[in-house]
Parts: structure tokens; sequence; C-alpha cells
């Protein structure tokens, strides 16, 4: 058996899935030397989460976690348009009051919460767009190595009119502080790499040619450090964070629950401009 190859896949495709449960080509995975690289391969939609996608993510948090020879997650998107650009939209249109989006949120924060306490360090390289689900996905990584073009967002304001759930608020005021939170919301702001390096969001900004050599450079660096070391870190941080956060059920549940929510997703994928109410 040779030993996978240190240098990174740089174009991956279907054909290079290692399998981590899902049944689809839309996310794959495959180590090289000690990176395990789960890449969201669906760039005609962005990358768009869907749930098989939501579920191989879980499983290649496991993959990880059982290979002793996988010693640091990298994440990433397919065709250098986006790393994820949020929860596929379509999905929605299933919903048909507050608790479905309850649901969603708890089933979407598990997910990332697998990812977020994984005992190995995690990468996310971000190229293009990462937005809504996929913002949240790379706050929970441990690093963000990211191209000056990157946009980081949550337009729901001006798309969906949903909300996040307290997890993901907590998230985003925990990397960008309250006031860069509520901008990035409220005004359906998209932030710049520069933008999210300058607010300590994104570790390191590299030219989209430099991204792949960056990640391997960062990948190297944390293969030879302490595992327990920097998994200490990792606990302490999450703990912290996670401390005192609320409840917000009763959040979700109004937004996810109102018209306004049901007459977004509608115009969206009627590609409309919606008419909001506050109802």
């Amino acid at each position: 058996m040779t030993e996978p190859s240190a240098t990174p896949p740089t174009s991956p495709t279907p054909a290079t899935d290692t399998g981590t449960g899902t049944g689809t080509d839309q996310l794959l995975t495959e180590r090289h030397g000690p990176a395990l690289y789960v890449t969201f391969n669906r760039p005609a939609q962005h990358n768009a989460m869907t749930w098989a996608m939501y579920e191989g993510l879980v499983a290649a948090c496991e993959q990880a976690e059982a290979d002793d020879e996988v010693k640091v997650v990298v994440l990433r998107g397919a065709g250098g348009k986006a790393f994820i650009a949020g929860t596929d939209i379509t999905q929605f249109s299933e919903f048909s009051g507050g608790q479905d989006g309850v649901d969603y949120e708890e089933r979407i924060g598990a997910v990332a919460a697998r990812l977020e306490k994984l005992p190995k360090p995690t990468i996310a390289a971000v190229s293009g767009y990462c937005v809504g689900g996929g913002l949240a996905i790379a706050a929970v990584c441990d690093l963000r190595i990211a191209t000056p073009e990157s946009k980081f967002g949550v337009p729901i304001a001006r798309t969906l009119g949903n909300c996040l759930s307290m997890n993901t608020y907590s998230l985003l005021v925990h990397h960008l502080g309250p006031a860069r939170t509520l901008d990035l919301i409220m005004r359906a702001r998209m932030f710049t790499g520069e933008e999210a390096a300058a607010a300590g969001f994104v570790a390191e900004l590299v030219a989209a040619a430099d991204l792949d050599a960056a990640v391997e450079q960062a990948v190297e660096r944390l293969a030879g450090h302490a595992p327990l070391t920097m998994w200490s870190a990792k606990e302490a941080v999450h703990r912290l964070r996670v401390a005192n956060l609320p409840a917000g059920d009763d959040i979700v549940r109004t937004v996810f629950g109102s018209e306004d929510f049901q007459h977004g997703v509608a115009s969206f994928v009627a590609k409309e401009k919606p008419r909001w109410t506050g109802r």
C-alpha cells in the first residue's frame, strides 16, 4: 500500500471520492499525507449544502477522528468561486411552520458542533462566497485561510427573512463582536477577505494562486505540533464560548413560522424581490 501523497489535491472530481457515507459525489474526502481534505462539490450551485452534504460532513469528521494518520482536516469548496453558499434554499420549500425552523437549526447545529468538537485542528480554505451556513461552518474551524476576493456574509435580511440559531449568533459575536455581527446581518453586508482579516476572523490572507500552498504550509506546521496542547486550546475556547449560551428556540420558531419567511423562500425560488410585511 502506497503512502498518500503529501501534496494537496488541486482539482477534485467525483472520481476522487473515498466515501463518507453520503452516497453522493457532492462531498469528497481524500487524505494527502497528514491531512484529510474535505471538498464541498457542487460548484454550479456555489457549493450550497444539501442534507446529504451535511450528513457527509459528519461522516468525514468520524473518518478523521478514527484515523490516527490524520493530523489535520482541511475544508474547501470546489470550483474556486465559493467555499459554501449556505444551505440549498429549495429545501426550505418543505417547511410549513416555526417548528420546522427549530428542527432545522438543531440539525445544522449538531453538524457544526461535531466539526467544532473534532479533537484535531481544522482549516477552512476559503475562496469566493462563504455565506450563511457556510460562514457558520468556517467559523467553527480553528483557522481560516482566505483570498482577498472572498465574500463573508449572512444576507438573510434581504433574501429569505429567516434568522440564525442562538449558537450561530454566539459564533459570530465570538469572532466579530456584537457591532460587526449586527452590521453583517442588518445591512446584509458582505465582508471582503481584507475586512474579515482586519476583524481577526481570517488568520491568513493570500492570493488565490497561493491558497493551496498556504494551506499546505499550515498543515505541515500543525501536524508537527503537540496534539494535546492544540486540543486543550480548542476545548477551552469552546467552553468559554458556550458557558452562558441562552435558549433561543422561541426566536427561531417566531421567524421561521412567519409569513415573511414563507414569502421569502417562494420569492427566492422564483427569482423575485420579496416584499416584507413584518408578519
